[in-house]
Parts: structure tokens; C-alpha cells; sequence
């Protein structure tokens, strides 16, 4: 009997271990089938497409279907439950009319999305990052735009310097986040409108905001936006953070393809970079620029003239605010990777420091940044004006007649000091009393 238990008891060890591996083949089965969750959902209206953004718990298959009569867009995702309510998210300005939500095969969640306007759909997920959690990112492009030409260049050879302004960040990528849960994008859509506002007050130049609202721009295509305005300066402008809140003062930064001029650049170039993963850009969208593009002739111009352009806006953000660094520092920023416009990315101050975000948050810091920005440009654009541009024209006419319209933040010493006049001139010139002056009103300026 003994001999025969002993015989036994192998096979039976062999039987629990069998049953142990199907308990735990079944475990793993109901551990990989547990469905992906809908948390929450988002929608952002930018001028050529309109993005809704569902955030979940895990990735997950999709599917995306157009169909017609009645026009509307299906997304069948799989495996998939919802714990939010899609219908209540705002939809004004968009081409969507209403969107339902179903279990559709008992597993699975469909996405309706009843619309009133043709679009072209297209759809990629995004993976985790430390500021969200997966993502499926559906984009629905307008099916009718327009794209303007912004240079003109007529008969008499005067055209307007186009400078593209790129507000960093938006939508779904807030920035740095400072006290009182201050965003970096708002902060720099303000001031960039503010730089829009005083260069479009300004004879012989044409601003082009690359971002005019609350949505996000990939890096490349704002460079591609860029381009396509044929700016003479596509400025970049910032606000951002540090691990260490005693960091502070403004600065200026231009592309570098070979490593970063100091450390503090080439942590927020890091930063900077990784806002296509946290804004939603498909894996399409990759950079395809050159690794040696920096030998190409164009490159090597406009980096040059970056470096000259951004001497004078340190130098004129240095008269209102701490500087970082009082050099143009260099790092390789995605966002400045162009061959052939030159490029600046301005960071305002570090919205980490509690002193520098409460100055930020003002309106009234904001068009101080925004002027002395301002008075970097046009003071290198005054003495090194394009060729073919109405500054060169008037440059080049020794006895010239200039007309300046006040605008917000204007003052008679600064004026004059940008023409290069004295003040006592500029009164005498128009007449006078005082230096008191007002928008709207016009001066004419005599010859330097």
C-alpha cells in the first residue's frame, strides 16, 4: 500500500500544478480583458479644424467611419466603457451639431457625432505622458479654406515686414503652471496679441498671429504657418518653468543644431520639445528636417540674423524686467527649426518664480513685455531693414517725410528715441505744447 501511495503522488502534484496554471492563464485572460474607460472628453476650436480629445484609462482599437444622409461621424472603440457625459461639452463654432454615445456588441462604446458642415476626420491615439494619461485625439478638418498671402511686394518695391507671432502652447497643452494655477498659455496669448496690436499700429509692417486662440499648433506646423506668411521673423514667445522656484529673469534663445549654450537651455529646449506630446501631434507629423541642415546657406543666413535680431530684444527686455542671461542663448528647439526664417523664442520669465508670475498675470506687465519686444524689433528692423521692404525705401530717401500714429504705450521720449530725433524736434515739428499725447493721434517726424 505504501509502494502504491508513493506511486501516486507524482501524478498528483502533477494535477494540482495543471490546475494552478489554468487558474492562473484564466486570471491573466480577465486581467488583459478588463475594458478601457472614458474618464472625461474635451473639444478645442482652432481656425481650420475642430479636436475632440477622450481621455481614458488604458489604449485602446478604434474605429472611424464617415457617413451621409444625415451627415456624421462614427467611432466604434473597442472593449471600452464610458464614465462621462459627451453630449454637455460645448459645441458652438464647431461643424458639430450633437454628440451621442451607445454600447454597441455589448462591449464596446460607440461615438456619434451629428454634424452640420463637411469635414475630413482623422484620428491617433496618445500615449500616457506625466501630465495625462492615454488619449485618443479625433481631429475634424474644415473641408473648405482659404489661405492668404501675406507679403505683397507691388510696383514700388515697399513691402511690409511680416513678423509671425507664435504664442506657445494651447488647448490641450497648458504650459508651465505657476502659482494660483497660472497657465503659460495664457499668459503669452496675451501678450502676444498685445505685440500683434503695436506692430499692426506700425507703418511697413504686417503682424501674423500663428495662434490666435485657446488651441493647440504643433511645432512644425507652426513653422510650416511661418513660412507660408513668407515672415521676415517668427518670434516664439514663452514663459516658462523650473524645478527650482528661485530660477527667474527673461531671455532670448536661437536654434542651435550642435548642443546647448548652457544647461538652463537645454532643460527648457527638453520642455519645449515634449509640447507635441502633451498637445497631440499623430506620429505623421514627425520632423523631417535634415541632421545637417545647418550647413545650408539659408540656415547659416538666418541664424545669423536671429542672433543680431535677438541682441536687440534682450536689450530693450533688459530695461523692464531681470535677465536670465544677457547674451542670446542657444539650444535646439523644435519649434525654431527653420531654414529659412529667422527665429527667436523668448521666454517672459519663469512663471515658477511666485515674484515673476504675479508680474505676468498683470495686464499692465504683459504690455510692457509686449513693448519692449516690440522696440527690439523695430530698432534692428530701422537700422537693417530688408531690401525690397517701405523701411529700406524709406531709409534710402534722405529728406523723408515719416507719419506715426500714437498707439497704446506710447510716449513722446520713445518715440524719438526709435526715430532716432531728438524730442524738442518732434515737438517743434508738430506743434507742440507739451509732451502730453494721445492714441490715435498722428506725428510726423523730422528728418534725423
Amino acid at each position: 500500500m505504501r509502494l502504491n501511495s508513493c506511486q501516486h503522488q507524482p501524478r498528483k502534484l502533477f494535477s494540482y500544478r495543471l490546475w494552478g496554471l489554468v487558474v492562473l492563464l484564466v486570471f491573466s485572460v480577465t486581467v488583459s480583458a478588463a475594458p478601457a474607460t472614458i474618464k472625461d472628453g474635451r473639444l478645442w476650436r482652432a481656425p481650420d479644424h475642430t479636436r475632440v480629445v477622450l481621455d481614458l484609462t488604458a489604449p485602446v482599437a478604434h474605429k472611424v467611419m464617415t457617413l451621409k444622409n444625415p451627415n456624421r461621424i462614427v467611432i466604434d472603440i473597442e472593449n471600452a466603457q464610458i464614465k462621462t457625459v459627451l453630449s454637455k461639452l460645448a459645441l458652438q463654432d464647431s461643424p458639430i451639431s450633437r454628440i451621442r454615445t451607445g454600447v454597441k456588441d455589448k462591449t464596446d462604446i460607440r461615438v456619434v457625432l451629428d454634424l452640420n458642415a463637411s469635414v475630413s476626420p482623422r484620428s491617433f491615439l496618445l500615449k500616457a505622458n506625466k501630465q495625462y494619461g492615454d488619449r485618443l485625439v479625433i481631429d475634424l478638418f474644415d473641408k473648405q479654406q482659404s489661405v492668404a498671402t501675406i507679403k505683397h511686394v507691388n510696383d514700388k518695391n515697399r513691402r511690409p515686414i511680416v513678423v509671425a507671432i507664435d504664442a506657445g502652447h494651447g488647448g490641450e497643452d497648458p504650459g508651465a503652471i505657476g502659482p494660483g494655477r497660472l497657465q503659460e498659455k495664457r499668459v503669452v496669448l496675451e501678450i502676444a496679441k498685445e505685440l500683434n496690436y503695436l506692430l499692426s499700429q506700425e507703418k511697413g509692417y504686417q503682424p501674423v498671429m500663428l495662434r490666435t486662440g485657446d488651441y493647440y499648433v504643433g511645432l512644425q506646423q507652426r513653422r510650416n504657418l511661418a513660412r507660408e506668411a513668407q515672415a521676415d521673423l517668427m518670434l516664439s514667445i514663452h514663459a516658462d518653468a523650473f524645478k527650482d522656484h528661485r530660477a527667474h529673469g527673461s531671455s532670448v534663445y536661437a536654434l542651435s543644431r550642435r548642443g546647448a549654450s548652457s544647461a538652463m537651455a537645454q532643460v527648457l529646449a527638453e520642455d519645449a520639445n515634449n509640447s507635441d506630446l502633451v498637445g497631440g501631434v499623430s506620429l505623421s507629423d514627425k520632423d523631417g528636417v535634415l541632421a545637417g541642415v545647418l550647413a545650408d546657406l539659408s540656415m547659416s543666413a538666418s541664424l545669423d540674423a536671429s542672433m543680431r535680431i535677438g541682441g536687440d530684444i534682450v536689450q530693450h527686455m533688459g530695461k523692464i524686467s531681470r535677465l536670465h542671461s544677457s547674451k542670446v542663448e542657444q539650444a535646439n528647439f523644435a519649434v525654431l527649426r527653420s531654414t529659412d526664417v529667422p527665429s527667436l523664442l523668448v521666454e517672459t520669465g519663469f512663471i515658477s518664480n511666485p515674484g515673476e508670475a504675479k508680474k505676468l498675470s498683470t495686464k499692465s506687465y504683459q504690455r510692457q513685455m509686449a513693448r519692449a519686444i516690440f522696440n527690439g524689433i523695430t530698432g534692428h528692423f530701422a537700422a537693417s531693414p530688408p531690401p525690397d521692404t517701405y523701411l529700406a525705401w524709406q531709409k534710402r530717401n534722405k529728406y523723408r517725410t515719416v507719419e506715426h500714429v500714437i498707439a497704446r504705450g506710447d510716449t513722446l521720449s520713445g518715440i524719438a528715441k526709435r526715430y532716432r530725433v531728438s524730442v524738442d524736434s518732434l515737438r517743434s515739428q508738430n506743434d507742440l505744447a507739451s509732451s502730453t499725447i494721445k492714441i490715435g493721434q498722428k506725428l510726423i517726424i523730422p528728418s534725423s
